[in-house]
């Protein structure tokens, strides 16, 4: 049932129309997850993105409302809310929003609680602390350390946290006075609707230099393949050519055809196997 049938203020009313519009006039609607984004920071990924997205932040009740009425493909938006989650739209694929939305992200201190995306390698050697408590306190948050000419060393490198650990108050302390930021804070694109198509998060995260490489590699697999099926093309028919000429060449050699261009070789493979000969006897007579 519409919020209209419903005596709901009008700013609800308003806001729910504005989801419409902008999702019918936008090529691309998608949500993101706003979690643990301070508001100095998304006021700042606001900025960046000006004049390429537009960031609607609004209830979750609204949000599903205007997508049940909206239907459709594009109603099914609403089954991925969940959390603290906005809306995005745009006018653009949905691969190259994912990327610059990556790049918007700054790294930020782990608080107790968070969960690190990758390992945590704390390297061995000196640090700016003065003796004191400090070496305690790394000691018991399992980083071995030690006192060395007036200074707090770390002994040796250790991996501190394995990614998916989750960071507790003694470890958040200590990547605090390290000056070590682990958490990746941005809009992450749960979901984007594109094109009459879905796109998740998991789809969007394209490693480029791995797809890349794959793409070289099937590329001269291909080549390889037609070079040596002897299938010509725009591409290869230069190298068919050149092996094919290469292996009657070896066999003209190996069966002393004696041609033109190929009496040189066959005298001198000739001789090739004269000299070796001979250094076997030799050897064979010492």
């Amino acid at each position: 049932m519409a919020l209209y049938t419903h005596n709901l203020p009008q700013w609800k009313l308003d806001e729910v129309e504005e989801i419409k519009t902008l999702s019918n006039n936008s090529l691309l609607v998608g949500l993101v997850d706003l979690h643990g984004i301070p508001a100095k920071q998304l006021q700042e990924m606001r900025r960046d993105l000006r004049g390429r997205v537009v960031l609607k932040m609004t209830r979750n009740t609204l949000i599903r409302e205007a997508f049940t009425e909206l239907g459709g493909d594009i109603g099914s938006v609403k089954g991925y809310l969940d959390g603290q989650s906005a809306l995005i739209f745009a006018d653009e694929n949905p691969f190259k929003l994912f990327k610059s939305l990556e790049q918007t992200k700054t790294k930020m201190f782990a608080k107790p609680g968070d969960v690190v995306p990758e390992d945590v390698v704390i390297s061995k050697g000196p640090t700016s602390f003065k003796p004191g408590p400090i070496v305690g306190e790394l000691q018991q948050a399992g980083i071995p350390s030690a006192i060395e000419k007036g200074k707090v060393i770390i002994r040796e490198t250790k991996t501190f946290l394995k990614a998916g650990d989750t960071v507790d108050k003694k470890q958040a302390d200590v990547l605090v006075k390290l000056d070590i930021k682990t958490i990746d804070v941005g809009l992450d694109l749960q979901i984007a609707f594109y094109a009459g198509s879905f796109y998740e998060q998991s789809t969007l995260a394209i490693d480029e230099t791995a797809y890349y490489n794959n793409v070289v590699t099937a590329a001269a697999q291909a080549f390889n393949l037609s070079v040596n099926a002897a299938i010509p093309t725009a591409t290869t028919i230069e190298a068919i050519i050149g092996k094919a000429t290469g292996e009657a060449r070896n066999l003209g050699v190996e069966a002393a055809v004696y041609t033109g261009d190929l009496i040189e070789m066959i005298i001198g493979r000739a001789q090739r196997e004269t000299l070796a000969i001979q250094g076997i006897a030799e050897n064979n007579a010492n």
